[in-house]
């Protein structure tokens, strides 16, 4: 490996992973370069080393091994907190999946670690890097829409009890931390926040349909921020695909309409203003059924949140979506669940 080179590993060999594969793949112009796959499985090391072109090995010889530089964790979630740490106190800079842990006190370990061994910890929260949404946040945090009054999150998403059996970890407080809000739902969740803060105060409802799982698939809640703001979040997993997501957020100067990945309305009080046009988004970018399908998601988010490690490693910064911003939504979707369980 030359000096500008960056060794990645990935640990996970699942569907996400696949999106970091693809990322790595596309910062080969910054050095990035994949060494291995950590997997637990020794019987699969031979189809995953196929399928990511990089050999699969145990994590701890992975964590050993000098070549690395850099672990992307892409497990299921209730082990985020511990590969994290492990990598952390191994001198690897972290890049984590979302949700960053399962509970504050393991992001807050993770964050400890990661500081006291002087490596960078980046969490995928990858729609904040989307052109439309950092858009949003200019115009909001840029006073257009006034005094923020309103926030309201609507996900009818879709997932069927296939989607759960696929892995026996699916569906599990212990590994998956949580259902729609946790796992489908983190990322609106986290631009909501983006947006208008951190919430003072949660109050929930949440249930299942799924008998099969422990998780919630379906929650409403009302978030309360401490300039006086209001926020409604309802999600479900338990519809029929082909509903798109839905993100409003009205200030005192107007307001913005955001439906799956275009927005219907940018209406301001000085007409003059209102100047944006619906974003459509490329059909290679994003599929029309992301919401039923898991994915059916785009990789260019990946690729700047890696793009941006890379460069915060590059000059020894934390990248844009550090630890501290991935713990908000895990914080906020935490108090969803202690408010109704």
């Amino acid at each position: 490996m030359t000096q500008n080179e960056l060794g990645f590993a990935i640990l996970g060999a699942g569907m996400v992973a696949e999106y970091h594969l693809n990322a790595i793949g596309e910062c080969a112009d910054l050095g990035a370069r994949l060494v291995g796959v950590g997997h637990y499985n020794q019987a699969r090391y031979g189809e995953i080393s196929q399928r990511f072109g990089a050999p699969a090995r145990a994590y701890d010889d992975l964590l050993a091994d000098p070549a690395v530089d850099a672990v992307c964790i892409c497990t299921p979630s209730g082990q985020h907190a511990q590969q994290a740490i492990a990598a952390a106190s191994s001198g690897k800079h972290v890049l984590v999946e979302k949700p960053m842990a399962l509970s504050l006190a393991d992001a807050d370990a993770m964050i400890a670690t990661c500081r006291e061994n002087g490596v960078q910890l980046g969490v995928c929260l990858q729609r904040r890097a989307e052109p439309l949404f950092r858009r949003v946040h200019d115009a909001i945090h840029g006073g257009d829409l006034g005094d923020i009054t309103l926030g309201v999150v609507t996900m009818p998403y879709f997932r069927d009890e296939p989607y759960y059996a696929q892995a026996d970890w699916r569906g599990t407080w212990e590994m998956d931390g949580g259902g729609v809000l946790m796992n489908q739902g983190i990322h609106i969740v986290d631009l909501l926040l983006w947006f208008l803060g951190d919430p003072v105060e949660v109050h929930a409802f949440a249930d299942s349909r799924h008998r099969s799982v422990e998780i919630e698939d379906t929650a409403a809640a009302v978030l309360r921020f401490d300039n006086g703001a209001v926020a409604t979040i309802t999600a479900t997993v338990a519809t029929e695909p082909g509903f798109p997501h839905r993100l409003e957020v009205y200030g005192t100067n107007g307001g913005i309409q955001i439906e799956g990945e275009s927005v219907l309305r940018w209406g301001l009080a000085d007409a003059a203003r209102e100047t944006v046009e619906p974003w459509p988004v490329a059909t290679e970018q994003v599929d029309p059924g992301m919401a039923g399908d898991p994915r059916g998601i785009s990789t260019s988010g990946h690729i700047a949140i890696l793009k941006d490690f890379i460069a915060g490693i590059r000059r020894g910064e934390d990248p844009v979506i550090d630890g501290a911003e991935g713990r908000r939504s895990l914080a906020a979707i935490l108090a969803v669940y202690e408010s109704n369980f």
